[in-house]
Formats: structure tokens, C-alpha cells, sequence
């Protein structure tokens, strides 16, 4: 089996509330979206806002909760980015859990919690290179 992640679905609370986190904070722009859900393209899947409870009922799963024991990264080309986007995405509706700071293992980051408590990390490794499509690369 091919190893890959096709699509990533996060339950939100509001549709517009979401999409103003990932549009006017990330700068993302949704390739498809209705009244339930929207789609963005990412550098090799898609990442799919979708109100809790069209989910819940498409997964046959009543009751989910958020938040979850993961966080999704995003991360950027140097190390003074990781405190800009931060408070861009805090303007844009999203809570700083973490200020950037450099952890024991190297690198630097900080999360940031989207309006539906989604744990977002910000990260900058110097060991990973980022294309100009996107695409990181672990180690060098």
C-alpha cells in the first residue's frame, strides 16, 4: 500500500468562523465549498473543514469532542516566522497555546489552536527543507 494521507477532515462548530482562521490567517484559499464544508488544496492532499456535525453523521459517530491527543504542523522557512504566523492566526480567530520558543530537540516552534480548539504546531527545522511547492523534507 501506497504510503500517503489523501484528505485530512477537521469537525468545526462554523463554517465561516473556520474559513476565516484558514483564509485570512494561514492566507488559504478553498478550492471547493458549500454550506457544509470546504476543501483546500495543500501540497499533496487536501485538508476539508466540515461542520461537526455533517461529519458525525457521514461517519455514523455521534458526540464527537475536540479536542484531540494530535496537532497538525505547519511549517515555515525560518525561525522569526514562527512567532509572525502565530499571532497571525490569533488575529484570525486562533488561540497561541505556545509562544515560539526552542526545545531541547532543536529547531524552533509554537502552537496555536484553531476556533475549534484543532492543535495547529509552527515549526521551523533547519534540517528540513521546504520546495517551492510545499513539500518538506526530512533531513537534509
Amino acid at each position: 500500500m501506497q504510503q500517503q494521507i489523501s484528505v485530512i477532515t477537521l469537525g468545526v462548530a462554523d463554517l465561516a468562523r473556520s474559513r476565516r482562521f484558514y483564509a485570512d490567517g494561514f492566507g488559504w484559499r478553498p478550492v471547493f465549498e458549500n454550506e457544509e464544508i470546504a476543501f483546500y488544496q495543500m501540497n499533496g492532499l487536501m485538508l476539508g473543514t466540515w461542520l461537526q456535525s455533517g461529519l458525525e453523521a457521514d461517519m455514523q459517530r455521534p458526540g464527537l469532542t475536540a479536542p484531540g491527543a494530535f496537532a497538525l504542523a505547519h511549517n515555515v522557512p525560518g525561525q522569526a516566522d514562527v512567532q509572525i504566523v502565530l499571532e497571525r492566526l490569533a488575529r484570525a480567530g486562533g488561540t497561541i497555546l505556545r509562544n515560539g520558543e526552542a526545545p531541547p530537540h532543536g529547531g524552533f516552534r509554537g502552537y496555536v489552536a484553531d476556533p475549534d480548539d484543532h492543535a495547529w504546531e509552527i515549526a521551523w527545522n533547519p534540517a528540513w527543507k521546504i520546495d517551492d511547492r510545499g513539500m518538506v523534507t526530512f533531513g537534509v
